[in-house]
């Protein structure tokens, strides 16, 4: 697996950050947010360090498959599987604040479109 060693999400998986893991597999990990969005916020990243699910599924297809089924997983375990939202954002523009690649799960709330 590729690592940064100057990245949070890295550090996390190493076991050099504290996180509060909810799932942990081959491939992936996935744990809470600490800034929550929502009453369930988990964030699922690949072990392999990438940039972003885009790089990630250039580089390495089949983890982000197994990134997506760890999601699938995480919200399982939280009791969300069947009410979830699922982001990536990629690059700064979009929000994203951690360069490793990861998804959010957001659930426990109404999501409503257009938001107001």
């Amino acid at each position: 697996m590729t690592a940064d060693p100057g990245c949070l999400f890295c550090k996390i998986v190493a076991g050099e950050v504290e996180a509060d893991v909810v799932h942990s597999s081959e491939h992936c990990l996935a744990f809470r947010d600490l800034e929550p969005q929502a009453p369930v916020h988990l964030l699922v990243i690949p072990r392999r360090h990438e940039p972003d699910v885009g790089s990630l599924v250039r580089a390495a297809p089949a983890e982000a498959a197994a990134l997506l089924a760890a999601a699938r997983s995480a919200a399982e375990s939280e009791g969300v599987a069947d009410n979830f939202r699922l982001v990536a954002n990629t690059g700064r523009d979009a929000q994203q604040s951690v360069f490793h690649a990861h998804l959010h799960v957001l659930a426990g709330r109404s999501f409503d479109w257009p938001p107001g």
